[in-house]
């Protein structure tokens, strides 16, 4: 079968893992890159043997001889450059958080839907393989219906060492991890009705909050606490783990540090390995997250192929999206907020 060619938008801090996993994945190729940044563009272009090289978005669509663009830039270049693929009938992954506003994200679905072209947001946490196999489990009814849930992200990880920008942002924890967080509950327990979020800033250094704690009441009846932090000094440090626990009619579950996943029902209790696989250009211990970026570069190639929807197609994350903006609202009115009504 032929490879679908792709162009990667934006030569930054991440993604230099879409590259390599873009040279593992079967059936597609980046044949093209664009940042503003001529020495990142050079080091890339060097990197992965990429000839066509732009400093203009524009340029790189009039050229064309792509099939998809992956854009990987700041929130800020999301929506003029999924517009930009929307016009030119070019199908786009936008990385998260998906644009600066919901008003934006509505924005942005609705020109792809309008132009008949697949959008993708690159939430590539739910395509690790631990939140895979807790995903499995639950389909294979391990332990019945989950009723409650926690989704706990917790880490002393010095993150602003590589992305010191995060710093200096007004919003962190939630809209940086916090959204993957989110997007792992809505995977597991499905859409939520409401949600309730506090939030605190313990780093003195940093704009932005760095814990925040929320409470989900999802849709289906469950109930769930999604709770994140980057103030947290452990004994064994977790980073990049996130770890979860789930009760249900028939049995309990818990993904422990060290990707083990405990299952517990009738039948007993049973402790899987469920640890990422150290693809040959990934380090621990991001070696999680960069496996599930080919996980979801593998899926989207597969989805085009097939001609249907991604798992977390435009559509779908503004489902995410809008969790993020109601946590924020819910924290700085101390109340809940109704997800339904944002997404109107």
């Amino acid at each position: 079968m032929t490879n679908f060619k792709g162009a990667l938008i934006g030569c930054g801090f991440f993604a230099v893992n879409q590259m390599h996993a873009w040279n593992d994945v079967e059936g597609a190729e980046i044949v093209a890159i664009c940042d503003r940044d001529p020495e990142r563009l050079d080091i890339v272009g060097e990197q992965f043997g990429i000839e066509r090289r732009y400093a203009d978005a524009e340029a790189l669509f009039s050229d064309g001889g792509f099939d998809f663009v992956d854009i990987a830039t700041t929130v800020q270049g999301h929506r003029p450059l999924v517009e930009l693929s929307a016009r030119h009938r070019v199908a786009a992954i936008c990385q998260k958080p998906f644009a600066k506003t919901l008003s934006d994200a509505k924005a942005m679905v609705k020109a792809c839907r309008d132009a008949g072209v697949p959008l993708m947001v690159h939430e590539n946490f739910r395509w690790q393989t631990p939140i895979q196999a807790v995903r499995k489990a639950l389909d294979d009814n391990a332990i019945g219906t989950p009723f409650w849930g926690r989704f706990s992200f917790r880490s002393g990880y010095d993150v602003f060492s590589g992305q010191p920008y995060l710093a200096e942002q007004d919003r962190f924890i939630i809209e940086d991890l916090g959204i993957h967080t989110l997007d792992i509950a809505r995977y597991i327990l499905g859409d939520v009705r409401t949600i309730t979020a506090r939030t605190r800033r313990v780093n003195p250094k940093i704009k932005g909050e760095d814990v925040a704690t929320m409470l989900l009441d999802h849709e289906d009846g469950a109930t769930s606490i999604v709770d994140v932090s980057y103030a947290t000094k452990l004994s064994s440090e977790p980073f990049p783990e996130t770890l979860i626990e789930l009760d249900g009619t028939g049995g309990s579950l818990r993904l422990r540090q060290g990707y083990q996943l405990e299952v517990t029902n009738a039948l007993g209790s049973r402790n899987v390995d469920v640890s990422p696989q150290l693809l040959s250009w990934a380090s621990r211990p991001w070696h999680n997250i960069q496996e599930s970026v080919y996980a979801i570069q593998q899926h989207w190639v597969a989805q085009l192929r097939r001609g249907a929807e991604h798992s977390t197609s435009g559509s779908d994350n503004l489902k995410t999206f809008a969790l993020v903006e109601a946590a924020y609202d819910s924290a700085a009115r101390h109340q809940a907020v109704d997800i339904g009504v944002m997404l109107r």
